[in-house]
């Protein structure tokens, strides 16, 4: 080989060899490090965004037949992750775990949940903010009461504080009823704000309301930062557990932990009479955890209370004499217990 083949050719060849979860080489993607080139040898890290991250075997087997293809005749790749600890910490430094709380389809009260996950999370002690990424239809700082707005502080964002939750939301910054058409960069670098140019702070939990779907907004979080864990929420019926199952394929695919599943609207009970009618079914939720092998992580009932409170702004998780305190209390349990166990078991550093 000799001198002719130079860091630059190395780059080229790798810039040939795509991340298929990503849809882009590996070069743009950031993942080639520390490029040595020797007589006759090449050495290489490949730093991957996840621990465990998905095709990372076929990737690396990929790049080493790429610099091979230069004439090498030694060629070293070492795969590895960013610690737990590090990664992410130049957007959310503070931040201990990142919630995201999903749906595959809109109207089965992912929102709803997220903003009495938060709320149940701070009565529980722990530091906790909310993220709105649902630029379509923002609707936390509405579910929180919204009787602050955000200020610049040493040019960043101090977000709203409501019931003790730091919130930030789309909706505070857009005329009221005005659409929102973005594209793919527009979320992108939203996101990007939300996360480098609030002060959050030290945060035990920051929990982000996703929108419903599989859209640019859950690639562009999880590229962004190390998502602890996704909640997911469904309804019983079968319509929306068979597409909260792609919600579920999604975070897979982007090495994301399921955290587990909560199934909102489980069941009415007649406020007059008491009976007990399970409009859209019960336990279709409970049972898809099971055959995923997934943490069901509660049931919150169908009541409207919830509607009530939520229009106006104060969370049904505030009131200790509604039975949905409990509900939501359990729930949150359930999503930290899941949380913690997803970091003990995390990698530090995978080597290949």
């Amino acid at each position: 080989m000799g001198e002719r083949v130079t860091p630059q050719d190395v780059m080229k060849a790798l810039a040939a060899v795509a991340d298929p979860v990503a849809g882009r080489d590996i070069v743009s993607l950031g993942y080639v490090k520390d490029v040595e080139v020797g007589t006759d040898r090449v050495s290489l890290t490949l730093q991957f965004p996840t621990a465990s991250h998905a095709g990372q075997t076929q990737i690396v087997a990929a790049a080493q037949r790429a610099v091979e293809g230069l004439g090498v005749a030694e060629v070293q790749i070492r795969a590895a992750a960013p610690p737990p600890a590090t990664r992410g910490s130049k957007l959310i430094p503070g931040v201990k775990a990142t919630l995201a709380v999903a749906s595959g389809k809109g109207g089965v009260g992912k929102s709803t949940v997220a903003a009495n996950l938060a709320v149940a999370l701070k009565e529980q002690g722990a530091a906790v903010g909310l993220m709105d990424t649902d630029v379509y239809g923002p609707s936390i700082p509405v579910l929180l009461g919204g009787k602050e707005e955000p200020r610049v502080v040493e040019g960043k964002l101090a977000a709203p504080v409501e019931y003790g939750i730091k919130v930030m939301s789309m909706a505070y910054f857009l005329p009221k009823d005005e659409a929102v058409i973005w594209r793919g960069p527009m979320l992108h670098k939203t996101i990007q704000q939300f996360l480098g140019d609030v002060r959050w702070g030290e945060l035990d939990y920051l929990v982000i309301d996703l929108p419903p779907g599989t859209g640019d907004i859950q690639l562009s979080l999880s590229q962004t930062i190390p998502l602890t864990g996704a909640v997911i929420v469904s309804t019983p019926q079968d319509l929306a557990l068979a597409v909260a199952w792609k919600a579920i394929a999604m975070f897979n695919k982007m090495n994301v932990p399921i955290l587990g599943i909560v199934e909102n609207m489980s069941y009415y009970v007649c406020p007059h009479c008491g009976e007990r009618a399970e409009i859209f079914g019960h336990g279709g939720a409970r049972q898809a955890a099971k055959k995923l092998g997934l943490a069901f992580l509660g049931e919150i009932p169908l009541d409207s209370a919830i509607r009530a409170q939520s229009d106006a702004g104060r969370p049904v998780a505030l009131d200790p004499q509604s039975p949905h305190y409990e509900a939501y209390q359990n729930v949150a349990r359930a999503v930290r217990e899941q949380a913690e166990r997803v970091s003990r078991e995390a990698p530090q550093v995978v080597i290949e």
